[in-house]
C-alpha cells in the first residue's frame, strides 16, 4: 500500500515543483533575461527543508512514503538541476554553473542537517 502513497505524494509534488518554478520566473519578470535557475533552486531547497523536517520528526512509514518519498521526491529534481547547470556552462556562464552546484549542495544539505540537529 505504501506504493500508492508514493504515487499520491508524487502527484502533488510534481505540479508543485512546476508551479514553484513558474511563480519564481513570474516574479523575476518576463522581460528579464534568463540568468540563474532560481525556480529549480527554490523547489530543491524547499523539498530539502521539508525532507529534513520529516526526518527530524521521525514520522511513521506511511507518512514518510507519502511526504518524504512521494512529495519531496517529485518536488526536488536532480535532472533539471543538472540540465540547467550544464546549460549555464555551455553558454559561457561557468561561474554561475559552479555557483549553482555549490549553492544547491550547501542549501540542500544545510536544510536537512539543520533539521537533524547538526550544526556547524
Amino acid at each position: 500500500m505504501n506504493w500508492l502513497l508514493v504515487v499520491v505524494g508524487g502527484a502533488v509534488g510534481a505540479p508543485l515543483r512546476y508551479l514553484t518554478d513558474r511563480a519564481v520566473q513570474a516574479h523575476q519578470g518576463r522581460g528579464v533575461a534568463y540568468v540563474f535557475p532560481w525556480g529549480t533552486f527554490t523547489a530543491n531547497a524547499a523539498g530539502s527543508l521539508i525532507l529534513g523536517v520529516l526526518t527530524g520528526a521521525a514520522v511513521s512509514s506511511p507518512v514518510h512514503a507519502l511526504l518524504a518519498t512521494g512529495l519531496c521526491g517529485a518536488l526536488t529534481t536532480y535532472s533539471t538541476f543538472s540540465y540547467e547547470t550544464l546549460r549555464l556552462a555551455e553558454t559561457g556562464r561557468a561561474f554561475l554553473a559552479a555557483a549553482n552546484v555549490v549553492a544547491s549542495l550547501l542549501v540542500g544539505l544545510g536544510d536537512v542537517l539543520h533539521q537533524e540537529g547538526f550544526t556547524a
